[in-house]
């Protein structure tokens, strides 16, 4: 038997939203308005009339105060955000969801796709919800948990405030985005006339999750142009840039990439490489926690590069490079009560609180730094940018359930 909340995730992943790479347009993918409008409409319907989607695709609308205006304006405006799109790292269309009930702790086969499964022992989390109801792929998609799960517990609390009127609270800000996945999701929003003092990403996993550290981030290109011969002739004539490539990417360090790192470690990571004798390119992240360590990790690929530009004085070798976003913690720091506040939320759920950095993307970095402090709650969707991808009922609620205590722990403050 559905619930109404699983009922308006189960809807949301359906519709394909997949961002783009490289495209300099926001959204990257017009598609990304099919949800946009639909979100809209359901907003309107929920008693949130200003709500409007604009040209970038950022849905926005407002819940007022209904408290007296004397009590109101000490309470710091909320904005609750969630973004649309999924990644393009694994087909995020026609995703056909598939519900376990009663999981027994076992492996959970994906019915179209035999050669991977979700097993307890590489996800250990998912022996908390022995018992629970749990939403998966079939095995060819993305589910889209990540973040349709934390668009469904915004707009399921936002439904809850609206049907009980006895809960007392402040001004709320919705916003849903579009293009995270491909770091743009905030590029085009302006924060200031959103007119909110604090933010809560609701994009992170595992029940109990709150995050607030994130990784320094930088990301480049290396372009290599070579010379093609015809290879019966080729003797001191002819520059391979795919031989070249190959020998800038061993010089990666494999000790420190993704999958050979955790925790607080960051890592070089090379995710696509393409080319042909003639030209040939690289595109790499870089990612640490210490703003200092990702400054030396810039070094440390200037002089690679410099390096193999020596060892072929007849190739021409191009490096772009820029930072992306720094780690949200140097602001969170200033505004401790933003964690504290979100910690007691997550006790009140009656759930234990799992503090953890962000090892990845999330627009609570880029909207720390552009005024608005924004630590990331989770949402319960789990093994995101993966055919394994999964979401519990439980921890679906338990995040609507959240969200609520947090507007409430904002309004007791504020007395």
């Amino acid at each position: 038997m559905t619930t109404p909340i699983l009922e308006r995730f189960l809807r949301y992943v359906k519709i394909h939203t997949t961002s783009q790479e490289d495209i300099d347009n926001i959204p990257s993918t017009i598609r990304q308005f099919n949800l946009a409008k639909v979100l809209v409409k359901e907003l309107k319907e929920i008693g949130v009339f200003d709500a409007v989607v604009d040209d970038h695709c950022y849905v926005i609308g407002s819940i007022p105060s209904n408290l007296p205006e004397e009590q109101s304006s000490k309470i710091p405006v909320i904005c609750f955000l969630a973004h649309m799109d999924t990644s393009p790292e694994e087909p995020g269309e026609n995703v056909n969801p598939q519900i376990i009930t009663n999981y027994d702790g076992g492996n959970i086969l994906l019915p179209n796709n035999s050669e991977i499964f979700i097993s307890p022992f590489e996800t250990p989390a998912l022996k908390r919800f022995i018992g629970s109801d749990i939403v998966t792929t079939d095995g060819t998609t993305l589910l889209g948990g990540d973040n349709k799960a934390g668009i469904a517990a915004i707009m399921t609390a936002v439904e809850t405030l609206h049907k009980n009127p006895h809960i007392k609270h402040g001004t709320i800000k919705i916003v849903f985005t579009p293009d995270e996945e491909v770091g743009h999701g905030v590029d085009a929003l302006d924060v200031k006339a959103l007119g909110a003092d604090v933010g809560y990403t609701i994009d992170g996993d595992e029940m109990g999750v709150l995050e607030f550290e994130t990784f320094n981030a930088a990301g480049g290109t290396i372009t290599i142009k070579g010379f093609n011969f015809h290879p019966g002739y080729a003797k001191d004539k002819l520059v391979n840039s795919l031989r070249i490539m190959g020998e800038i990417i061993n010089q990666f360090p494999l000790n420190q990439a993704p999958e050979t790192t955790e925790g607080m470690e960051g890592f070089f990571h090379v995710y696509e490489a393409e080319g042909s004798v003639n030209e040939s390119k690289i595109r790499f992240i870089l990612r640490d926690f210490d703003y200092v360590e990702l400054k030396n990790k810039i070094s440390r690929i200037e002089k690679i590069v410099g390096n193999i530009q020596d060892k072929y004085p007849k190739a021409k070798i191009h490096l772009s490079i820029k930072e992306q976003y720094k780690n949200m913690k140097y602001q969170l720091e200033k505004v401790p009560y933003t964690i504290q506040y979100a910690e007691e939320a997550i006790k009140r759920s009656g759930i234990d609180v799992i503090k953890k950095p962000v090892r990845g993307g999330t627009d609570g970095a880029r909207l720390s730094y552009k005024g608005l402090p924004t630590p990331n709650i989770f949402s319960g969707a789990m093994n995101f940018h993966s055919k394994k991808e999964f979401v519990p009922l439980l921890a679906l609620e338990k995040s609507v359930e959240t969200i609520l205590n947090l507007i409430q722990i904002f309004r007791e403050r504020s007395e």
